[in-house]
């Protein structure tokens, strides 16, 4: 059982600390053109998002927030946010024990590769203030 236990907490710590670097290196043209193609239909093509993004839809989902530095894309870790493209809100949150949480994300893994959706995120990243930036890298560091 405590082998168990220290496995898990290596993966988690190892897992954490591979996607800090996930966004290293990648080809942000390519992340600005997926980008408009699959994501700035509903998160705008400025990144701004939808009008009224904090205040729920009449079924209960918010709007799409907004990606620039005006949103709360920047206060979450890389692989939350390449989780949620991913699989979409729900069963990204699912993932982390958050349930009765209703999410208009859909999940992009069967549209796009894990590639691509790496590279959607540099672009995202490469567009907030280097300050931004700099807060949000920091939420990828492994916590000791």
């Amino acid at each position: 059982m405590k082998i168990t236990i220290i496995a898990i907490s290596a993966l988690f710590a190892a897992t954490s600390a591979f996607a800090s670097h996930e966004l290293e290196g990648r080809d942000i043209v390519s992340g600005q053109t997926l980008y408009k193609e699959h994501c700035s239909s509903c998160h705008g093509p400025d990144l701004e998002g939808q009008p009224n993004w904090q205040s729920p839809n009449d079924d209960g989902t918010l709007p799409a927030p907004p990606h620039d530095e005006a949103g709360h894309t920047w206060h979450h870790d890389n692989q939350l946010l390449f989780d949620y493209t991913a699989l979409g809100g729900e069963a990204a949150l699912e993932e982390r024990g958050i349930t009765n949480f209703k999410s208009g994300m859909p999940g992009f893994l069967e549209v796009i590769s894990e590639d691509e959706i790496w590279n959607i995120l540099a672009y995202i990243h490469s567009t907030w203030p280097e300050r931004i930036q700099d807060i949000q890298t920091a939420r990828n560091r492994p916590h000791n």
